[in-house]
C-alpha cells in the first residue's frame, strides 16, 4: 500500500493543485488518496473564521467533498489541533505520506514546521508545494537580496516572470465506495459539516449571501470567464463605478483557493495583452500583500512603520456609538454607508468604497485601523490574513507601500465623482432623504484639519 493523506487548508480545489496532482500521480488503487481539512481554532496564533468566511467555508467544503468523490476520493473532516490529527490519523489509516500547499502567514508556517519535523520521526515522509502565489516569496528578491517594501518595483519583476503551465484536475482512481471500503474502521470517526455549524441559523443573516455567490470551484471558473469574456476590456474605467461593479469578483474564489492564480493569469493572458494588464496588477497587489504577510508576520497586528505606534487612535471601545455607526451603515454620509450596508448584505463591499469607508473610520473618525480590520475579517467572504491587514494598513498610512499619510478620503467628493447620478447610494439607502436618515455623526472638514496635526507630528519619528 502507498497511502498519501492530503491535508486541505486554503486550497480547496482539485484541479491546479499540486499536492492533490502528486498524490494521484503515485497511486494504484483506490484508497490510496485520502483527503483531509481541519478546522483549526486552537493552535496558538491562528485567526478563527469570521462569520461570513465560515458560512463560503461550509459550501466550499461540500463542493470539494463532491469534487473529490468523482475522483474516488474520500474527504475527511477533523477538528482539533492539527499535529495531534495528522499522527493519529496517519497512523490509523496506514498513511506513508502526508501532502500540503504551503502556507505565509508566521503561526501557520511554525504549526506546518512542527508536523514536517514530527512526521518522519514515525517514518512518514512529508512533501509540501505552492498552491497559493504565482512566485513564492523567497523567490522574489530586490537587488540588495531583501524583501520588497514598495509595491511598484515588486511588480516590475513578477509581471514579467512566468509562474509556470497550470495542472490538470488528475483522472479518477476509481470509485468512492471501493476507496472507503479500503479504509479501516477509523473512517467512521469523520465529523460532518453539520457538526461545525458554520452556517448561520440564530438569525440566519445569510441570505444576501446566497443570491449573490456560487462558492463552489465551479462557480469560481464559471465567473473567471464570463469575466474576461465580457468585462475586462472594459475594466480600467468600469472598476471605479460601484452602480455597475464591474470588477472581477474573484478574491472570494481566491481566498479559499477555489481559483489558483496560476488559472487566472494563464486564462488572462490568453486575452490581448492591453486588456488585462490592470487587472493582472490587481493581482500582483494580492501577490504583493502575502509577501509582506512572509516577511513580517506581525503584519495583522502592528504598524509596519513604528512611528505610527504613537498616534493617538481610539478603540472601539471608546468611541462605541461611532464605531457602531460606521459598523451598521449610519453615519449620515451616504457613500460610506452604502458600502458598509453592501458588506453586511453580501459579504463585499466595491473596493473604491472600501478605501473611503477606512479612511472615515480610520482618519475623521479617529479608530484604530485594528477596529475597522477585524470588522472586515468577520464580515468579507473574502478576508484573508495578508490582503485585510495589508490594505487597511495601507489606508492608514502605517504599513509598507502605504497611501500618503495627508491622503484623506472625502466621501463626499467620492460620491460626486464615481457616482453622480446616485444609483449606487439609492440601490442601498432607500431611506436617503428622509427624516429616517441620520446627519453626518462629524464634521468632514475639522476632523480633517486634527488627523493631519496628529500625522505631522509622527511623520518625522520611527
Amino acid at each position: 500500500m502507498t497511502r498519501t493523506l492530503v491535508w486541505f487548508r486554503d486550497d480547496l480545489r482539485t484541479a491546479d493543485h499540486e499536492a492533490l496532482a502528486e498524490a494521484c500521480r503515485r497511486a494504484e488503487r483506490p484508497g490510496d488518496v485520502v483527503a483531509l481539512y481541519i478546522l483549526d481554532e486552537v493552535s496558538p496564533g491562528v485567526r478563527t473564521l469570521g462569520g461570513a468566511a465560515k458560512w463560503w467555508l461550509h459550501h466550499a467544503l461540500d463542493s470539494l467533498q463532491q469534487n473529490l468523490a468523482e475522483l474516488g476520493i474520500p474527504l475527511l473532516l477533523r477538528s482539533g489541533d492539527p499535529g495531534q490529527i495528522l499522527r493519529e490519523l496517519s497512523g490509523e489509516l496506514g498513511a506513508q505520506r502526508v501532502h500540503w500547499s504551503r502556507r505565509y502567514g508566521g503561526p501557520e508556517r511554525e504549526v506546518d514546521a512542527s508536523i514536517k519535523a514530527a512526521l518522519p520521526e514515525r517514518g512518514i515522509e512529508v512533501e509540501s508545494f505552492n498552491a497559493s502565489l504565482l512566485h513564492e516569496p523567497w523567490t522574489v528578491q530586490t537587488n540588495t537580496g531583501g524583501p520588497y517594501k514598495v509595491y511598484t518595483p515588486f511588480w516590475r519583476q513578477i509581471s514579467v516572470r512566468d509562474p509556470g503551465p497550470t495542472r490538470d484536475r488528475p483522472a479518477a482512481l476509481g470509485s468512492l465506495e471501493a476507496a472507503e471500503d479500503s479504509l479501516p474502521h477509523a473512517r467512521l470517526g469523520t465529523e460532518t459539516l453539520e457538526e461545525w455549524e458554520l452556517l448561520p441559523t440564530r438569525p440566519d443573516w445569510a441570505s444576501g449571501l446566497r443570491s449573490t455567490w456560487t462558492p463552489t470551484e465551479a462557480g469560481g471558473q464559471e465567473r473567471l470567464h464570463d469575466f474576461l469574456e465580457t468585462q475586462v476590456q472594459d475594466y480600467d474605467d468600469a472598476r471605479d463605478v460601484p452602480a455597475d461593479d464591474d470588477t472581477s469578483r474573484l478574491s472570494p474564489y481566491l481566498r479559499f483557493g477555489q481559483l489558483s492564480p496560476r488559472q487566472v493569469w494563464e486564462a488572462a493572458h490568453q486575452q490581448s495583452p492591453d486588456s488585462v494588464s490592470t487587472f493582472l496588477s490587481e493581482i500582483g497587489w494580492r501577490e504583493f500583500c502575502w509577501h509582506l504577510l512572509f516577511h513580517f508576520p506581525h503584519l495583522p497586528h502592528t504598524n509596519l512603520r513604528s512611528q505610527f505606534d504613537a498616534y493617538p487612535w481610539k478603540s472601539r471601545s471608546e468611541s462605541p456609538e461611532e464605531f457602531q455607526a460606521w459598523a451598521k451603515g449610519r453615519t449620515g454620509f451616504p457613500w460610506v454607508d452604502a458600502g458598509q450596508r453592501q458588506l453586511w448584505e453580501t459579504g463585499h463591499m466595491h473596493n473604491r468604497v472600501r478605501m473611503a469607508s477606512a479612511s472615515l473610520l480610520i482618519k475623521n473618525l479617529g479608530i484604530d485601523w485594528r477596529e475597522g480590520e477585524a470588522w472586515f475579517w468577520d464580515t468579507l467572504v473574502d478576508a484573508d490574513a495578508a490582503s485585510n491587514p495589508a490594505n487597511w494598513q495601507w489606508v492608514a498610512g502605517s504599513g509598507m507601500d502605504a497611501a500618503p499619510y495627508f491622503r484623506i478620503f472625502n466621501p463626499e467628493r467620492q460620491r460626486d465623482r464615481f457616482d453622480p447620478k446616485g444609483r449606487y447610494i439609492n440601490a442601498w439607502i432607500p431611506e436617503l432623504n428622509t427624516p429616517d436618515y441620520p446627519t453626518p455623526i462629524i464634521d468632514l472638514k475639522a476632523s480633517r484639519e486634527e488627523a493631519l496635526a496628529h500625522y505631522s507630528q509622527i511623520s518625522g519619528k520611527g
